[in-house]
């Protein structure tokens, strides 16, 4: 009987450690700005850093709705969940100011993707948008050597992202025959993403070129102008790696497409906040901004790119 007692005594202490080490795991949780695929990259990039921090515990959530308020909600659900540090893609930084300072006054908080430097956030991991936005305008110059109008097509044009790719755009060609006339946004709504680009399309048939400036963008140009039957007829520049993006820069429908690397993101940015946590506020630059750079992929680097991309998927 004293025996049976011991044992179920270790049991139950063994239990009640693992319990504790559970609840001891400090958890870090990466808040993107609405569901698209762009962000599985990120997920690999989390997932990677999760195999170095087994004292941490990394997640990667999706708000219900691409919109400020939804995205506040789910932040605040984490920090009642005792969630220790957040990094988000702003939906709106301009007018949730207030919310993400009342984020970032209970947990550090972080931004990635979309800024937002009027806030008391830590620091920024991820790209400079506005030479992303340069490269496209690089692109279109290259593309269109005679000149061209473009419409632009973008989920968040409130988002910082978004503000700074088209104003990056914008400064490269200004003062050539390329003119960027139009940009349609669409809340990431793929219904509403494909029907700005029929409307442009109705409105102006002779459009000489489209520019998608968020992930799904591009490939709702492609699907529309395949339809219309005028793919290759308009030149097509896109952002980011949609893999109907890269079939269409590899087939030369697309001129080419600028790309991010949130792998890194995710990667850096979870290690970043570890590091934050445990005291070692040196990982903050000055300026703090953490910048992963972005670089064009046109016919002769796609093959090689997306190579890259699968084998980080798959966690190779």
């Amino acid at each position: 009987m004293k025996l049976r007692l011991a044992s179920a005594l270790l049991v139950t202490a063994a239990l009640l450690a693992t319990g504790a080490t559970a609840q001891d795991k400090k958890q870090l949780a990466f808040v993107v700005n609405g569901a698209s695929d762009f962000w599985k990259l990120a997920e690999a990039g989390v997932k990677k850093a999760q195999g170095e921090l087994p004292n941490y515990e990394l997640s990667l959530k999706y708000p219900e709705q691409a919109a400020a308020a939804v995205q506040q909600r789910l932040m605040e659900d984490l920090v009642a969940g005792g969630v220790s540090a957040i990094m988000v893609s702003a939906v709106d930084p301009k007018s949730s100011t207030d919310s993400l300072n009342k984020i970032g006054s209970q947990v550090p908080l972080f931004t990635t993707d979309s800024d937002a430097p009027d806030t008391n956030r830590i620091a920024y991991i991820g790209s400079s948008n506005t030479d992303a936005g340069k490269q496209a305008g690089e692109i279109a110059l290259k593309a269109l050597p005679e000149g061209g109008k473009c419409i632009g097509f973008v989920g968040l044009p409130g988002a910082d992202n978004a503000r700074e790719r088209i104003e990056g755009m914008k400064s490269v060609i200004a003062g050539s025959k390329v003119e960027l006339i139009d940009v349609r946004g669409d809340d990431i709504d793929m219904t509403r993403a494909k029907r700005n680009v029929e409307d442009a399309l109705a409105a102006n048939p002779d459009i000489d070129c489209m520019v998608g400036f968020y992930s799904y963008n591009p490939p709702r140009i492609y699907e529309v102008l395949k339809e219309s039957g005028k793919l290759g007829q308009v030149t097509v520049i896109a952002f980011d790696e949609d893999p109907i993006t890269l079939g269409g820069v590899r087939e030369g429908t697309i001129a080419g497409t600028v790309v991010q690397d949130p792998y890194e993101w995710g990667y850096q940015g979870m290690k970043l906040m570890a590091k934050y946590l445990e005291g070692d506020k040196s990982v903050v630059p000055e300026n703090k901004l953490i910048i992963v750079p972005t670089k064009m992929i046109d016919k002769a680097n796609v093959d090689a790119f997306e190579a890259e991309l699968k084998s980080r998927i798959s966690g190779g």
